[in-house]
């Protein structure tokens, strides 16, 4: 039976998987480059997982953790599918580099000099940090009140619709009708008690996420409804529900709950983002002016010649 597409977002369980699979690829662990040589060691101590010499060790696995935002963080605690995919990533990963440092792959010429120039990357970046610091009191009130002001046009938040769904899934073409039928008086059903409908998407909903929760799939704009949906929702007033709705994954019986207009979002909501933003902004520009200072044009000589020579020579 295909999943329930009423909502853009009613595969987001899928799309968290993915993200968790981006978040946590073996490349992207920050522990894992702090430790040049744990590749040939010997697995010693408790492990979460382990594979011949190697293990994925619970330090390793909370310093992974502790480097996603904590929203992320509490998403991934119950996400046990896309921690173990991590941890089988992380230890094919450490056993292919185990191969490679028995052969001392390290030191052909090519992957030094791509960890030498990584290597200067990384300390570059990470002093260019240290001395481009912004004051922990930036932004001020006045600064954040100002910065707020001036994007006011750009915190517009669209209508907002709360929408609860039946849904019954249409395994193939065959019984399309059959599935109809029974939308249909379902409809009719929370048509005459629209106070029933959460019992009924209870019973009846194949999308069991949203079930569970008596068919609310939440606050969002229109936009993030699939456009058979989104036209549905437009036309219904808060409390109706609607005659059954085609998707190309089955029939929906949608009741809209709840309506927010458009507003623009106030200074409190946009207090942790702004300040953010304006912190990295500043940062950036501490950061140039500090590079600039280096560059002291009284001592900075190119020698043209011998660039045109290099930008002359066929490679």
């Amino acid at each position: 039976m295909k999943k329930p597409a009423m909502v853009i977002g009613a595969g987001a369980v899928a799309l968290l998987v993915v993200a968790v699979a981006l978040v946590l690829r073996p490349g992207s662990d920050p522990v894992a480059a702090q430790q040049p040589s744990p590749v040939m060691a010997v697995a010693t101590g408790p492990a979460v997982a382990r594979l011949g010499n190697q293990q994925v060790s619970p330090e390793e696995l909370q310093a992974l953790l502790a480097t996603v935002p904590a929203q992320t963080r509490e998403q991934l605690r119950g996400n046990r599918e896309a921690l173990e995919r991590w941890i089988r990533a992380r230890l094919a990963e450490k056993a292919v580099l185990e191969q490679a440092d028995a052969q001392g792959w390290g030191q052909r010429p090519d992957v030094a000099r791509q960890t030498r120039a990584a290597t200067e990357q990384i300390v570059f970046r990470d002093y260019l940090r240290s001395v481009s610091q912004v004051p922990a009191e930036y932004p001020s009130a006045a600064e954040l009140q100002q910065a707020y002001d001036a994007g006011k046009a750009n915190w517009q938040t669209p209508a907002l619709y709360r929408v609860s769904q039946i849904f019954l899934g249409v395994s193939d073409a065959s019984n399309a009708e059959t599935v109809r039928k029974q939308a249909l008086e379902l409809s009719k059903k929370a048509q005459a008690a629209p106070a029933d409908f959460a019992a009924l998407a209870t019973q009846y909903s194949q999308d069991r996420v949203t079930a569970e929760r008596g068919g609310d799939t939440g606050l969002q704009p229109l936009q993030q409804l699939v456009p058979e949906v989104r036209s549905a929702v437009a036309r219904l007033k808060v409390g109706a529900v609607s005659d059954p709705v085609q998707s190309a994954a089955g029939f929906h019986v949608i009741k809209l709950t709840e309506q927010q207009p458009a507003r623009t979002a106030t200074l409190d909501e946009l207090r942790d983002q702004l300040t953010q933003a304006l912190r990295a902004q500043r940062q950036e520009q501490i950061a140039q002016a500090y590079l600039d200072g280096m560059l002291n044009t009284a001592t900075l000589s190119i020698d043209g010649a011998e660039l045109n020579k290099i930008l002359e020579e066929k490679h």
